[in-house]
């Protein structure tokens, strides 16, 4: 299989596993008790790997600290996002801002530039999800508050997928760089509970506890395979293929939550795929 194919079947297998652990996430009351078990999951898997693989080079080590900022503050905007708007409404926006920020300031600091065919497939994944995006941003009934935190996320996304695929590429190796991250953003994740832990996470909680296991796999895996495809790939386009998480949202939005896909999502689905298309052309 080709380097380009197989990018971009672990960005989009990543995209999958992406949507369906915040689908997991937002189906419970208070979305940062489940971040914290998700995120217990996430260090139970890291910490073992620590002792046995190498040690990321130092040159990376600054691009850590300075991704474990952003990852916990993606985590406290998403909780928030998803406390004041619908899973089918904050999704979207959260991961639609990102491909072109991404593309725009991998090109101003890291001196990436891409082809007129790589960037039109860019523009194109955007373009489908903006018309997932647009309704729920200008739809009189949509709570602003909800659009407000969404982009935030959606900036944070931006800016810790920039600082990892510097990250990455300085680290000499990306599973040492993957397990370092992912075991501080996991307790951090877990940390993340602690403003509700007064009014008890037990009830919170309850019957819940396979969130641990289940989503600390996905969230894993999802992020792994991402950092997998920056080292190897420019991160405009790899960013592109990973928001395609939102037409997988969509679907579980209506198989799960009921939610109509209607012709809207019928046509994003149909710009994203066309632009999935021209990133492997």
């Amino acid at each position: 299989m080709a380097a380009g194919a197989m990018v971009t079947g672990a960005v989009l297998a990543s995209a999958v596993l992406h949507a369906s652990w915040n689908a997991m996430a937002h189906r419970v009351p208070e979305p940062l008790a489940a971040m914290s078990l998700i995120g217990i999951g996430i260090s139970a898997l890291s910490v073992p790997l620590l002792l046995t693989v190498p040690a990321p080079a130092p040159a990376s080590w600054p691009y850590l600290g300075s991704s474990l900022t952003l990852h916990v503050a993606y985590v406290i905007l998403l909780a928030r996002s998803y406390r004041l708007g619908d899973f089918g409404q904050v999704y979207p926006i959260a991961r639609g801002v990102s491909p072109l920020v991404v593309t725009l300031i991998a090109a101003a600091f890291l001196g990436e530039r891409l082809s007129p065919a790589a960037l039109a497939a860019v523009l194109v994944v955007c373009a489908g999800l903006a018309v997932l995006v647009g309704r729920d941003v200008f739809g009189r009934s949509r709570d602003t508050r909800a659009v407000v935190a969404a982009g935030a996320t959606g900036l944070s996304i931006s800016a810790y997928t920039v600082v990892d695929g510097a990250g990455v590429r300085a680290a000499g190796g990306e599973l040492g760089y993957a397990v370092w991250l992912l075991a501080g953003v996991g307790l951090g994740m877990a940390l993340t509970a602690w403003p509700v832990t007064r009014r008890g996470l037990g009830p919170l909680l309850a019957g819940r506890w396979w969130l641990a296991p289940v989503g600390g796999v996905l969230c894993w895996s999802s992020y792994a395979l991402v950092l997998w495809a920056q080292a190897r790939g420019a991160l405009g386009p790899v960013a592109a293929l990973r928001e395609t998480s939102v037409v997988v949202a969509a679907v579980i939005g209506t198989v799960v939550f009921g939610e109509r896909f209607g012709r809207r999502r019928i046509l994003a689905t149909v710009l994203v795929a066309s632009g999935i298309v021209l990133i492997n052309a």
